[in-house]
């Protein structure tokens, strides 16, 4: 095929002009330019925003979830809820590697990709036979494209590679939390009370522990029922646990303040579902920061609501990448053992 940029302008089909991510259809012809690497799919983790919805539109019915995402790849070329706008991740052996691919992968290696599949040019040949449609993991065949900008970790031999894709699927989010817990720090010359609201689930675990690494004073996690709560306190990666509903605002800030005693300093979204922008917000103390890691995030809600409470607060929005993430997000797993038990579990009952 025709030579593509580094950023994969070449597989846009429509609208042409935009980026990847941004376009409607791809180009997922197996064939590869000069700068591109094929992927032999094996699975694929659809972020949990997208996989809920999914869920909840078709009632938890697998067959119908599983038809819907078949249908989503075939006619866009690449893996794009249309309702939520996010996509996942997946994991794969190197088929072949252009002659100029700057990826540090050669063929054979077992990688998970570090780009969403809603950039990632898919193609799926199994029909998505061996899924039941009733968990994010999805087992596969298929192939995918990476570009010249992509980014892709090649797996550890000594982990599961379901437990690799799981923790790799959300390692942009430790890694934004130490840094915002370090650099409230820096600037208060405090260290900071941490809340993050989903603190059972993948990203919120993971930003737990990295917030207490990073020096956080106090940590609260939210969760929504008694089960989450439980697994979340036998991990014993919060100084405090709380039950409440995030999306409702008054109950959530009085939750978050009666555990630290005041607001959070830094807050930390990573709950997957709409309508948690404003008791974030809430429950964030004046100069404090709010990070925004869920794709279930209407940026709009959050700007107008922050205006509607005068809240001085910053918003950040967590965009899955920081130098080194993986290599952060993979250390955590191994030497936390709260954060490997909550994995597992999770892993398990999938």
């Amino acid at each position: 095929m025709a030579g593509t940029s580094a950023v994969g302008l070449g597989r846009v089909v429509e609208p042409v002009g935009v980026l990847p991510q941004a376009a409607y259809r791809l180009d997922a012809r197996g064939e590869i330019a000069a700068d591109e690497v094929r992927i032999r799919v094996e699975r694929l983790n659809l972020d949990a925003a997208s996989f809920r919805q999914l869920s909840e539109k078709h009632a938890g019915d697998g067959a119908a979830v599983r038809a819907e995402v078949l249908g989503i790849i075939r006619e866009r070329g690449k893996m794009h809820n249309p309702v939520t706008g996010s996509g996942g991740m997946l994991v794969g052996t190197v088929a072949e590697v252009g002659p100029e691919s700057p990826l540090s992968v050669r063929p054979g290696d077992r990688v998970a990709t570090l780009v969403s599949l809603t950039l990632t040019p898919l193609a799926i040949s199994d029909e998505l036979a061996g899924w039941d449609g009733r968990s994010e993991q999805v087992p596969c065949d298929g192939h995918a494209i990476l570009f010249g900008r992509s980014i892709v970790a090649v797996l550890p031999d000594d982990l599961d590679p379901r437990l690799s894709l799981a923790v790799l699927d959300v390692c942009g989010a430790p890694a934004l939390t130490a840094r915002t817990v370090r650099s409230y720090a820096d600037r208060a010359a405090a260290a900071p009370t941490v809340a993050v609201l989903g603190g059972a689930g993948k990203s919120g675990s993971l930003a737990l522990a990295a917030a207490r690494q990073a020096g956080a004073a106090r940590t609260v996690g939210v969760v929504p029922v008694p089960a989450e709560r439980d697994r979340l306190v036998a991990a014993g990666l919060a100084d405090e646990v709380v039950l409440a509903d995030a999306r409702d605002p008054v109950a959530l800030a009085a939750a978050v303040t009666g555990a630290l005693g005041g607001p959070a300093d830094v807050t930390v979204v990573c709950v997957d579902v709409p309508g948690c922008e404003h008791g974030a917000i809430l429950a964030t103390a004046d100069g404090g920061t709010v990070v925004f890691f869920s794709m279930a995030t209407s940026f709009a809600a959050a700007a107008l609501g922050a205006e509607g409470l005068a809240a001085d607060v910053t918003m950040l929005i967590g965009n899955g990448y920081l130098p080194g993430h993986a290599e952060y997000a993979m250390s955590l797993l191994r030497t936390v053992p709260g954060v490997r038990a909550l994995f597992t579990d999770r892993l398990a009952a999938d």
